[in-house]
This record gives C-alpha cells, sequence and structure tokens, in this order.
C-alpha cells in the first residue's frame, strides 16, 4: 500500500506533487473516512488555499459527507472550531512553514487533534484501494457557511490567561504574522488584552514577500530592530500561526527550546509538577528544568501529531518543540502560536522582567541546525548507511526514537532526521558552547554528502 501522509499530514508542490485531480480523490477518501460526517473546512493564504478548498469541499460532499466552510483562518484556529462546535471533522488547507510552492491538507479528528498514523492508514487503504464511497445524486452532502469561529476562538483563548494583570504592564509587543493567517487573530487577542501592538507582513500574502513563512533567527533582523528600539517583546508567527518565535527586549531572538523551557518552568512552579511532552530534537534544557520543577519528561518522535496524541494519553501539562510549538491542554492539544504568546506575556509579568533577564538565568546550551538536500527516494537508504557509520564511533549512547541521535557527552549530542514534508535530511546539535554545535552539524552534514555521492 503507498502512502499519502508525511510528519503533518499531506504536502507537495501544488501542480506537481499535489494536483486538483489528487485533492480530489484524496477528499473522496476523507470523506469516506468520515461515513458522511459534519466536516469543517478552512484554508491558509496561500496563493494555491482556494483552488484545493474547493477541490476538497467538491470530494467531500460527492462521498455524502455535509461540510462546513469556515473560511480563511489560521490551523489552530481551525482545530479549536472542529471541537467547539462539535464537528465530526475537519481539514485544513495549508503547508504550513513549507516554502510558497507547496501546500497540503491536514485531517482533524473530532478532538480537534490531526488524526494519528493508525487513522491514516485507513484513509490511505481507502485511497489506493479504491474503496471509495461516492454518493448518488440525491445523496450528496450539503455546504453551509460557518462564519463564527475566529470570534469563538478569540473569546475562550482570552479566558486561558490573567487579562487584568497583563493589561497592567501596558506592553509594547511587535508582532510579524510573515504575510500568513495569523494576522486574522494575534495581533486582535494582544489588543483585547491591553497591549500596544505594531505589526509588520501583517497583509496576508501568498507568496510570502516580507520574510518567508518559517520564521527562523537570521530572517527576523528587522522584528529584532523594532523590538530593541521600541517594544518589550517580538513575536514571528509561521505561515498558518501554531508556532512561535521570541525576540526579547534587547532585539536577540531565541529558539523554541528556551521561550518552551521558560513556559515550562513557570507552569511547573505553578501546578507543582506536571509532565512535559517533547520531541527528541528538543534541548538537554527542557529536561533540566522538569528535574529541578518536579516534572517529568516524556520524549516522542518529532511531528506536533505525535505530540498532541502522547500529551492526551498522559494528561500532560505542557507540550514543547524546538521550532516554536507550544501545546496548552487547558486550551487545546495543539501547537498555537497565539497562545504561546499569551503565556510568554503572563510569564513576564509574573516575573516583573524582560525576556533576556529569564532568558539569562537557564542553563547554558547553544544549538546549531541546518539541512541537506535528499531525494525522498533515497531517505531510506542513507539514513541506514549512516546508522552503520555511527556505529563505528565513540558515543555515549545512539538513539533511533526519531532519525539518528547520537549523544558524546552527557551534554552533547547531534541528531540527524530525514524531514517528513520536505526532500532533505536535517541535522540537529547541541552542546556547551556554539563552535562546538556547529562542528558537530558540518561533520555530519559532510558525511552525509559523502554517503550521497
Amino acid at each position: 500500500m503507498g502512502k499519502l501522509f508525511g510528519t503533518n499530514g499531506i504536502r507537495g508542490k501544488f501542480g506537481d506533487e499535489l494536483t486538483v485531480e489528487l485533492a480530489v480523490k484524496i477528499a473522496l477518501s476523507i470523506g469516506t473516512y468520515f461515513n458522511g460526517g459534519e466536516i469543517l473546512v478552512g484554508f491558509d493564504g496561500r496563493v494555491s488555499s482556494p483552488i484545493l478548498k474547493r477541490a476538497v469541499i467538491s470530494g467531500l460532499l460527492a462521498s455524502g459527507c455535509n461540510v462546513a466552510h469556515a473560511g480563511m483562518l489560521p490551523t489552530p484556529v481551525l482545530q479549536f472550531g472542529v471541537k467547539y462546535f462539535k464537528y465530526d471533522g475537519g481539514v485544513m488547507i495549508t503547508a504550513s512553514h513549507n516554502p510558497p510552492e507547496y501546500n497540503g491538507i491536514k485531517v482533524i479528528g473530532p478532538d480537534g487533534i490531526e488524526i494519528p498514523r493508525r487513522e491514516e492508514e485507513k484513509i490511505e487503504e481507502i485511497f489506493f484501494e479504491n474503496k471509495i464511497h461516492r454518493a448518488a445524486w440525491n445523496e450528496v452532502g450539503r455546504i453551509k457557511e460557518e462564519p463564527n469561529v475566529i470570534q469563538a476562538y478569540i473569546d475562550e483563548i482570552i479566558k486561558q490567561v490573567n487579562v487584568r494583570k497583563i493589561a497592567s504592564r501596558k506592553f509594547k509587543v511587535v508582532v510579524d504574522p510573515g504575510n500568513g493567517v495569523s494576522s486574522l487573530t494575534t495581533p486582535i487577542v494582544l489588543k483585547r488584552i491591553g497591549c500596544e501592538v505594531i505589526t509588520i507582513n501583517d497583509v496576508i500574502d501568498g507568496k510570502f514577500p516580507g520574510r518567508g513563512p518559517e520564521p527562523i533567527p537570521k530572517v527576523l533582523g528587522i522584528v529584532s530592530k523594532m523590538v530593541s528600539s521600541n517594544a518589550d517583546l517580538g513575536v514571528s508567527l509561521d505561515g498558518d500561526g501554531d508556532r512561535a518565535i521570541f525576540t526579547d527586549e534587547k532585539g536577540v531572538t531565541h529558539w523554541g527550546d528556551k521561550s518552551g523551557a521558560i513556559i515550562e518552568k513557570y507552569l511547573l512552579q505553578r501546578e507543582g509538577g506536571g509532565i512535559i511532552v517533547t520531541p527528541v530534537s528538543s534541548s538537554k534544557l527542557i529536561e533540566e528544568i522538569a528535574m529541578k520543577y518536579n516534572g517529568e519528561i516524556i520524549w516522542t518522535r518529532v511531528g506536533s501529531v505525535t505530540v498532541s496524541h502522547k500529551l492526551k494519553e498522559v494528561n500532560g501539562t505542557l507540550g514543547i518543540e524546538e521550532n516554536g510549538g507550544i501545546f496548552y491542554p487547558p486550551h487545546q492539544l495543539v501547537r498555537d502560536g497565539t497562545m504561546a504568546t499569551l503565556l510568554m506575556l503572563e510569564v513576564l509579568t509574573h516575573e516583573g522582567e524582560g525576556l533576556s533577564k529569564i532568558v539569562d538565568k537557564l542553563p547554558r546550551y547553544y544549538n546549531y541546525k541546518d539541512k541537506i538536500p535528499c531525494p525522498h527516494n533515497l531517505k531510506k537508504k542513507v539514513m541506514e548507511k549512516m546508522l552503520l557509520e555511527v556505529k563505528c564511533e565513540e558515543a555515549v549512547k545512539i538513539e533511533t526514537i526519531d532519525g539518528i541521535k547520537i549523544w558524546k557527552d552527557e551534554n552533547k549530542w547531534v541528531l540527524i532526521r530525514p524531514s517528513g514534508t520536505e526532500p532533505i535530511i536535517r541535522i540537529y546539535a547541541e552542546a556547551k558552547s556554539n563552535e562546538e554545535a556547529k562542528e558537530l552539524v558540518e561533520k555530519y552534514k559532510e558525511k552525509l554528502r559523502g554517503i550521497l555521492a
């Protein structure tokens, strides 16, 4: 049987790997899986999203499902809407942080979480074995508008934090949606809780002309300058609004490990402990904070779907991803950039000082990341050869929860992992100095090049 789903839904370059014809058949398969249910459909701001939205809706209706059209909105808002309005499922048209030419389809279960791998396989079986149900002419689904999702989301999310205390700080926040759909929520939510908001790249544009759909520090220079000269905090979101990267008042941008650890520490202290769920790509910093504040760490494979379902299974306190994903179960069991921003503002209010000072108190680890092109069909062979090579090296331990993680000592590791959404292999490293982390990445990048050659 073939495979449709990657780490986060179905992804591909529009018109090449993901065509309109393919989208219709995928939607027919999804509709067959939901067996005539009520499905909430939304889409992001990509150029190809309106086209794919129509194809998906057509396929769902043709399978006999009823469709509620939520319109353009961030992924976490669609996920919230599925659970809040009690739909049988949802479909989100988005490629998240991928380049503009990509798009994708995410399938959401009734709990608001993307369906787990075992359920994706059921859709793949329907698709590849042509077990599609096509409704008779007089049994096709009906379509209606569901215009209240964004407003309901905004009304509910602000209940998760102490608005009065945050408002008393009169924060000035620079918000960079990166021309993505979080323009529809994050600035509005922050104004509702008493912040002064300065926006950049806030016009939704599927070509992502401002700085691209992925908020990585090297493309956030303008945000850094704006915050350091005139604000308390900067927040930069990805294309579909489920991840947030923060810039402190001195203009320094921090990866999600640090912002996640800060929120983790606050919640563990407030709750007297708890369970933290995080992928193997995260910093040891997350583990150190958990050990110090009565927390328990559960490591998972990389992928927000895995983190969400594990959080649900263990009744976890918080989920953290190094790319800026924050999962706060009292709100919802999925990553949400706006929720991450509210939690960060609550931490700053509680601590009474700037983000830079809070970061300075954390244990020091340095991360370095890179990637190397690798066709999808070669990934498995490349990783098999890499594992054989690293087994001959000196290492404290080698973990294969997801990819290959080589521990050089208790504070130094490198993770080699094929992307589930792009034709690349990612390399992450961590050490007690930036130079050591960078050296590790470069070393294994060369090894990968050699294997590919």
